[in-house]
């Protein structure tokens, strides 16, 4: 899937989970940190890829992106997988450990959610290409939905942009529209 896919999708299942798990309030600091680590986490499992737009807006990001994308495998290997999605969990906790005092109106645990989301959003939907996706590794099968290869996203193709693209828009104006008095309640809430 393109970059714009994988934000829409990461927005997309943060609404969803905030709308299920209704905190009762947010700072301004948890909203923003928790946006952005969404954003970033949508996009992080393909550092492995040295054209992914992190390694292409860094001076010299080519170079290590080709260091860091053989490192982990290559592309759609080891940052894909249930692996990857424990190693950035991990390092994110971490992070946000070293962050805390600096973040002293910030729930980090929600921002770190909102980080893994991100991910989950990104495997979920590179698992709808015909690339798939190898969740389990070290097994190295890839697994894609529907199981029927034919019938699977060709990432950045008319089925992407004009089917994938607005479905997830779709299913986030219906998230919003079904529950936007809460959020509405949520958003006044911001202290």
């Amino acid at each position: 899937m393109t970059a714009r896919t994988h934000d829409l999708a990461a927005l997309t299942l943060l609404v969803a989970a905030t709308v299920f798990t209704q905190p009762a309030a947010l700072s301004l600091a948890t909203v923003l940190l928790a946006l952005l680590a969404n954003q970033i986490g949508g996009i992080v499992p393909d550092i492995d890829q040295p054209t992914a737009p992190l390694w292409r807006n860094l001076p010299i990001g080519r170079f290590f992106g080709k260091l860091v994308g053989g490192g982990l495998g290559g592309h759609r290997f080891m940052t894909h997988s249930l692996v990857g999605l424990a190693l950035f969990g991990a390092l994110a906790r971490a992070i946000l450990g070293w962050l805390t005092p600096l973040l002293h109106h910030a729930d980090t645990g929600y921002i770190w959610w909102a980080f893994m989301l991100g991910i989950v959003s990104h495997l979920l939907m590179d698992s709808l290409t015909k690339e798939g996706v190898p969740w389990l590794l070290p097994i190295p099968h890839k697994f894609g939905f529907p199981p029927l290869r034919a019938l699977r996203i060709t990432t950045g193709t008319v089925s992407e942009t004009f089917l994938a693209l607005p479905v997830i828009g779709i299913a986030l104006w219906l998230l919003i529209a079904n529950n936007y008095g809460y959020l509405i309640h949520l958003l006044q809430g911001i202290r």
